[in-house]
C-alpha cells in the first residue's frame, strides 16, 4: 500500500532521515517561528510549546500557498541541565561553554512532537537521559573545531561524532537525534495514518 504523504515542518536533515527510516513520504515545509523562551519557562512547557508552534505556522503556510491540506508534523528538541535551556550555540565559546557545563554530568534531551490535520493538534514529548563522560579542555576544542556541535541544541550530535562524549543514555535514541519514532508513529496513529 502506498502510504500519503505529510508535510515536514522542519529543516533538519536528520529528521528526514528518521522519517525516512520508518517508511513516511513527506514534503517540506519551510516555516520560521521566535524560538526564544519565555521568561522562566521550563524545558518541557517550552519543547511543546515551540512543536504546537511550528505545527500551526506550518499549517499557515500551506494554506497561504494554496496547498492541499494534508497531515502536518513539527518537532523541537532541546537539552535542559537541570532546568536551564541549552539551545544552539551563537558560536564557539558559547558551544564550548554548553560542553564544558555538560561535562561529566546527566542531562536531560526532550523532543516535542506535533500532529495536526489543520483543525486538531496533538503534540507529546520525548524525554531521554544522556550522561556524559569527563571532557578535557582539548577535547571540547575539537569537538568544536569539527563544526558538528554549531546548529545542535546542546552543541553535541550523538549520530555524529558527538557520540564520542556519550558514557550512557536513557530512553529513545531516535528522540535524542531529533525525532522519538515510537511517540512519532504512535500521534500519526491517532489521525488514522497508515504506519505499517
Amino acid at each position: 500500500m502506498t502510504k500519503p504523504a505529510i508535510y515536514l515542518a522542519s529543516a533538519s536533515p536528520r529528521r528526514r532521515e528518521l522519517l525516512t527510516q520508518i517508511g513516511v513520504p513527506f514534503e517540506l515545509l519551510r516555516c520560521e517561528i521566535d524560538e526564544t523562551p519565555l521568561a522562566g519557562e521550563l524545558p518541557h512547557p517550552y519543547v511543546a510549546r515551540l512543536a504546537r508552534a511550528k505545527a500551526e505556522a506550518g499549517v499557515a503556510a500551506y494554506r497561504a500557498a494554496g496547498l492541499p491540506p494534508r497531515l502536518l508534523l513539527a518537532a523541537d528538541t532541546t537539552v535542559a541541565l537541570g532546568e536551564a535551556i541549552l539551545g544552539k550555540p551563537v558560536d564557539v565559546a558559547d558551544a564550548e561553554a554548553m560542553l564544558a557545563s555538560l561535562s561529566g554530568k546527566s542531562h536531560q534531551v526532550m523532543t516535542g512532537v506535533a500532529v495536526t490535520d489543520g483543525e486538531r493538534v496533538e503534540v507529546v514529548v520525548s524525554v531521554s537521559q544522556v550522561r556524559f563522560r569527563i571532557l578535557s579542555a582539548a577535547e571540547i576544542r575539537s569537538y568544536v573545531a569539527t563544526g558538528e556541535p554549531m546548529d545542535k541544541a546542546g552543541s553535541y550530535g550523538a549520530q555524529g561524532k558527538g557520540a564520542l562524549l556519550i558514557a550512557a543514555m536513557e530512553g529513545s535514541f531516535s528522540g535524542v537525534i531529533g525525532l522519538p519514532l515510537a511517540e512519532t508513529g504512535a500521534l500519526l496513529q491517532g489521525f488514522d495514518y497508515p504506519i505499517w
